[in-house]
């Protein structure tokens, strides 16, 4: 029988460790060839409401490149039709939401999550996952000002104009949208940890268009309340967002093991800014079309950094794209080990 690797775990809770844990975000789909010829069939949705392909998704990666951990293959806006959202992912655009929130009542008229009922394909997933794997599967969802950017602008944004100035205008239905979605991500994590998902990653992707006031005002109470909430389950907790090396400082404070990093703010730099604990991160994703040693050059860095820092999780700046081969990705999670490994004797 094939050992449990739970290095990701013991990493992320500052444990003694061999060699640093590594995975990729995004590392199932796009990249590869044998997810492509899937989608050539079916949709993201159609995917993530098949269980055993979903799964066959999810753990390919694993499979492939040798990662420390599996991402729950789904999007983070799976939960939403659950609490009366009409959402709908488009290809090459992203979700796109045909009734956006424009009032307090709005938000009122949304209902509650109930997993059996709403997403039972993603703990079926999960269970079958649990099954196969021999790593962690990491669960997750999308933080609340991410959710609410779709819900409110209608689709993706660029700027996040309507969500900035819905935020400190409508302030009533601000702070119920951010409790309605604070029950949504508290319960849809719940239920994968139930299921079986060791470890959850809370994606709040485009928080970094705020400033650090309005976080503290607008979004750091329901992200300590989630967190909080979620400290029972007993797994490592992981928060991670893009462009928001100004926020680094209050995700440290929130009650999480792991703060990821983007590649615009190193290891070495947060850690001069007083964060101690687990980071993870942060190559950045277009290096992985650079010639290797180039890439070898760089991961050699983080990994350096990280060591000293003293608990780290390899991962990308961002999520893995689609122009990215396979054979790089796997190429550099044996790198991040033997480098590691040879660094931790």
């Amino acid at each position: 029988m094939t050992t449990f690797n739970d290095t990701l775990l013991r990493a992320a809770r500052g444990e003694k460790i061999d060699h640093t844990p590594v995975w990729f975000m995004r590392q199932a789909g796009r990249s590869q060839p044998e997810y492509r010829k899937i989608k050539e069939k079916y949709s993201l949705e159609e995917i993530t409401q098949q269980p055993e392909l979903c799964a066959y998704v999810t753990k390919l990666p694993v499979d492939q490149y040798n990662v420390d951990a599996a991402i729950l293959y789904k999007d983070i806006v799976t939960p939403l039709p659950g609490i009366g959202v009409d959402v709908k992912i488009k290809s090459g655009v992203g979700p796109v939401i045909s009734n956006p929130i424009r009032s307090v009542q709005d938000v009122h008229n949304l209902g509650e999550l109930s997993p059996e009922d709403d997403i039972p394909f993603v703990m079926d997933t999960i269970k079958i996952l649990k099954e196969q794997l021999n790593v962690p599967l990491i669960g997750f969802a999308g933080a609340p000002f991410t959710l609410a950017s779709y819900m409110i602008e209608g689709g993706p944004s660029k700027s996040y104009n309507l969500t900035k100035s819905f935020m400190v205008s409508e302030p009533e239905a601000w702070f119920a949208l951010m409790n309605k979605l604070g029950d949504t991500i508290i319960t849809s994590i719940k239920a994968q940890v139930n299921a079986g998902a060791a470890a959850i990653q809370v994606f709040d992707s485009w928080v970094g268009a705020l400033n650090v006031s309005d976080y503290r005002t607008f979004i750091k109470p329901v992200m300590t309340r989630i967190f909080n909430e979620l400290r029972e389950l007993n797994v490592p907790l992981i928060t991670f967002g893009v462009g928001a090396s100004h926020l680094a400082n209050e995700w440290h404070d929130l009650p999480v093991d792991v703060v990821g990093l983007d590649w615009r703010l190193s290891i070495t730099e947060a850690r001069e800014r007083g964060l101690t604990k687990t980071l993870q991160g942060n190559l950045d994703p277009a290096l992985l079309l650079a010639d290797w040693d180039i890439i070898e050059e760089r991961a050699k860095v983080i990994v350096e950094q990280g060591v000293e820092h003293g608990s780290h999780i390899f991962n990308l700046g961002h999520g893995v794209f689609p122009e990215v081969q396979p054979a790089t990705l796997k190429r550099l999670t044996e790198f991040v080990h033997e480098y590691s490994a040879q660094l931790r004797k």
